[in-house]
């Protein structure tokens, strides 16, 4: 167990030695789960005017901080793999949003590189990062506060702090 926890089960505890989960909605996973889906559910609804899904708005978030990333560099950033962001990257590629293109010091390397057209959508998209802020109904500064706090609990779970 991580985080410095006073309870740990071994395998040879008998099952009523184990503490019994409780109901679903005291679950904290349960609690980020369901705010995941609805938070997905807002941007789908935001994001349908840009003709970008979440993930494909996530890409388009880094390439606009910094463009010409490679495909590894560009997972690292959204803790996403290869094999997930490659079809993501050509769906967008093919909107003509992106290209990308051989690495020149490295043709094993894809470089990702916006088009017009994809630096031309950032401006439009201020209104999902707009719309996203009324519908959460916090201030900048309880956003930020709950923000550090997932960043903290994600840094706890993958054993990073």
């Amino acid at each position: 167990m991580r985080g410095g926890c006073r309870y740990t089960a071994r395998m040879t505890d008998s099952p009523a030695s184990l503490p019994v989960p409780g109901p679903l909605d005291a679950q904290l996973c349960f609690s980020l789960y369901a705010a995941n889906l609805a938070m997905h559910k807002t941007y789908r609804g935001l994001l349908a005017e840009l003709g970008l899904t979440y993930p494909q708005y996530l890409v388009m978030l880094v390439l606009w901080q910094q463009d010409g990333l490679t495909v590894s560099q560009l997972g690292a950033q959204l803790r996403l793999d290869s094999a997930t962001l490659t079809p993501l990257l050509k769906r967008l590629a093919s909107a003509g949003l992106l290209v990308r293109e051989r690495g020149v010091a490295d043709e094993r390397q894809v470089v990702i590189r916006l088009t017009d057209a994809g630096r031309a959508l950032r401006a439009p998209a201020g209104r999902v990062a707009h719309g996203i802020a009324c519908a959460v109904g916090c201030s900048r500064d309880e956003a930020d506060a709950l923000r550090t706090q997932l960043d903290a609990l994600r840094h706890r779970l993958d054993g990073e702090g």
